[in-house]
């Protein structure tokens, strides 16, 4: 669904990702695993046009977007929730979920409030809550919840559980288990090792804005060498 093919993208003069190559096929959890600063946040941010790409290729559903606008990406079905959350503070959970709201997409489920409702339950006692008056685990599952009412067809999680108390981390594995059931693909960014290992298919690892291992998420499990060669802090 999403090949990335020896991206490299910049902030100003500095470089960032040098040669990214990257995959995620239909129905599956990838991990995109490194330190803080290893090019995990910038990476999606490039895949969603927020960052240009400055050299290589970027393919979602066959077409090449590497050029698009974000507008255009998120209506071809690509979701994103950024690390930063970005709610809106003054609107509701309710108001918050319109916003996100797109057409439903052939031979997918659509997602509605309600339906929303059940995988989140908890924002289901808040419906008229302000985003201002919400905790941080609260703010992201209507992150996630509002990119869900998009329809997209493969979701960008940016650090998922960063910052999370215990419990909303389970439910957040929770939720990506329900996705990936729904036939969703996702692609998440993570410095918890632990919390990928539970919910990914397969795992990249990147340092320095360059892919230096693939696998699959048993081997890095069962690797402690890699890990501590490149997630150890």
């Amino acid at each position: 669904m999403l090949e990335l093919d020896k991206v490299d993208s910049h902030y100003g003069r500095a470089q960032i990702l040098n040669g990214v190559s990257l995959a995620v096929d239909a129905g599956e959890v990838v991990a995109l695993l490194g330190r803080n600063g290893a090019g995990k946040s910038t990476t999606m941010k490039t895949v969603m046009g927020l960052v240009p790409a400055t050299a290589g290729s970027i393919r979602f559903l066959d077409k090449a977007i590497e050029k698009w606008s974000s507008h255009r990406i998120a209506k071809a079905g690509l979701g994103y929730v950024p690390e930063e959350r970005r709610i809106f503070t003054a609107l509701s959970v309710d108001e918050n979920l319109e916003v996100g709201r797109q057409a439903a997409r052939d031979n997918l489920p659509a997602w509605q409030p309600e339906r929303l409702f059940q995988l989140f339950p908890n924002l289901a006692t808040m419906r008229n809550r302000l985003g201002n008056q919400m905790s941080g685990g609260e703010q992201q599952m209507l992150t996630i919840a509002r990119t869900l009412m998009g329809n997209p067809r493969l979701v960008l999680l940016d650090e998922p559980s960063e910052g999370l108390a215990p419990v909303i981390v389970d439910q957040m594995a929770e939720v990506i288990h329900a996705l990936k059931s729904e036939g969703m693909s996702v692609l998440l960014s993570e410095q918890n090792v632990h919390f990928a290992t539970r919910v990914a298919d397969r795992a990249y690892i990147i340092e320095k804005g360059q892919i230096r291992h693939t696998c699959t998420i048993q081997e890095l499990a069962e690797d402690e060498t890699i890990r501590n060669e490149y997630l150890m802090v």
